[in-house]
């Protein structure tokens, strides 16, 4: 994923292109050959994943955020329930899916991107253990990438647009696809269970966090060397060849809390990426880390809800919460409290939260289109919540589909109609 609030100059372009009406192929050819070129028109909006249902709402980007069409993601779903029943390990694995990570549910999209020309959607498939490209005028599929091992997990899009980076949780590998092709242009491995993955803002390093084990109910802090291998795993974005690993255990003991998990969740970056912040397995807050001295500068705690349970085994995957954005200006992030049930703006300096805005399990946080608001997915209330970044009180909810995770904004064409 490209850091949401680091637009480098390839980025603010293709925006500024899509404001005047261009298509996307004028950013790989001259003024003479794209003046030859058909013009379409693209229209930011927001994709809404809902995982337990298998669609993606798109919604309007800003302002009012409303509902402008449903997608569904699954379409061939009796052809991949079929394959699946007629094999034992696949079988395995699509249960044990089920009645773990997906809470009894069937995790039919987990991450989701549209393409530079608003034509397609590019979707990750957990319990199908694939990634897919949908024709957004017509519902079907364009291409399918079926991933190593048995779950597809996070995704990132490279900054141009044109390869997209997905977890295989179950393999240990990152898998980097074309985004027009579902070719694989390459792939490397991680830590155990790899999650979150984020494309700097030039497009040269893809940063990927490995979360180990969250499905066991070890989760007391003494049997945390039960979870596995978690790093940070960054690869050259070209050749996909290692370029550092962060063992964040060594980073967390020199910062004083050896309680802590190293299990990184969802991050942000800084818009200049001198700092990431990221939180971790079972902790209702999040820390700072300097990426240049390399070594965690801060830590923010933020209120328990005491509805809450203390019993781990309790808490979702691990997590406590899960969900963090920063505005691009990059003076406040946005926090979401999965199993506190709530949302918040904090100043990055002072790292002094706004009031709490109640929110029914909240899963992810992102930023809308003009950058003025957090928008949280609220997984236990079926809609999504947009959050003013400036005075931390809520602007509005809209109605989505089934149990929404992820939120990422993306493009459509300007007359599209959502497939019957």
């Amino acid at each position: 994923m490209q850091n949401p609030v680091s637009r480098p100059p390839r980025r603010r372009r293709f925006l500024a292109l899509v404001a005047a009406g261009l298509t996307t192929a004028a950013l790989c050819t001259s003024p003479a050959t794209a003046s030859s070129q058909t013009t379409v028109a693209l229209r930011e909006v927001m994709f809404v994943g809902n995982n337990w249902e298998g669609t993606a709402d798109a919604i309007k980007s800003t302002g009012d955020f409303a509902r402008i069409g449903r997608v569904n993601v699954v379409p061939d779903k009796a052809q991949r329930l079929a394959e699946i029943y007629l094999n034992p390990a696949k079988l395995a694995f699509f249960l044990g899916i089920r009645h773990g990570v997906g809470e009894g549910h069937d995790q039919l999209v987990d991450d989701l991107y549209t393409t530079s020309d608003g034509k397609s959607l590019v979707v990750s498939r957990p319990s199908f253990a694939d990634v897919v490209s949908i024709d957004l005028a017509t519902g079907q599929l364009n291409w399918r990438f079926p991933v190593s091992g048995f779950r597809a997990d996070h995704m990132a899009v490279s900054p141009d647009n044109t390869r997209v980076a997905v977890s295989a949780s179950t393999s240990n590998t990152v898998h980097v696809l074309d985004m027009v092709t579902g070719a694989q242009v390459g792939s490397f491995r991680t830590g155990d269970k790899p999650h979150e993955n984020v494309f700097t803002g030039d497009g040269r390093h893809l940063w990927n966090m490995a979360i180990g084990d969250v499905t066991t109910a070890l989760d007391d802090p003494g049997l945390d060397w039960t979870k596995g291998d978690r790093r940070i795993t960054v690869v050259d974005a070209r050749t996909f060849a290692q370029v550092k690993v962060i063992d964040l255990r060594q980073r967390l003991d020199a910062f004083g809390r050896r309680d802590l998990s190293d299990a990184v969740r969802p991050v942000a970056f800084t818009p200049d990426e001198s700092k990431l912040y990221f939180q971790v397995s079972f902790f209702h807050g999040f820390l700072e880390y300097d990426v240049a001295a390399d070594k965690i500068t801060r830590l923010k705690t933020l209120p328990k809800n005491p509805n809450t349970s203390e019993d781990r085994t309790t808490w979702i995957n691990d997590s406590r919460h899960h969900g963090l954005s920063m505005n691009p200006a990059g003076d406040k992030l946005c926090v979401a409290g999965t199993m506190d049930d709530y949302a918040t703006i904090v100043d990055r300096a002072t790292l002094q939260e706004r009031p709490v805005v109640p929110a029914s399990k909240p899963y992810w946080a992102t930023v809308s289109g003009d950058g003025k608001a957090c928008v949280i997915s609220e997984s236990g209330a079926d809609t999504v919540t947009a959050i003013d970044f400036a005075t931390g009180a809520k602007l509005t909810t809209v109605a989505v589909g089934d149990h929404p995770q992820r939120v990422r904004l993306g493009h459509v064409t300007t007359d599209w109609t959502p497939p019957a």
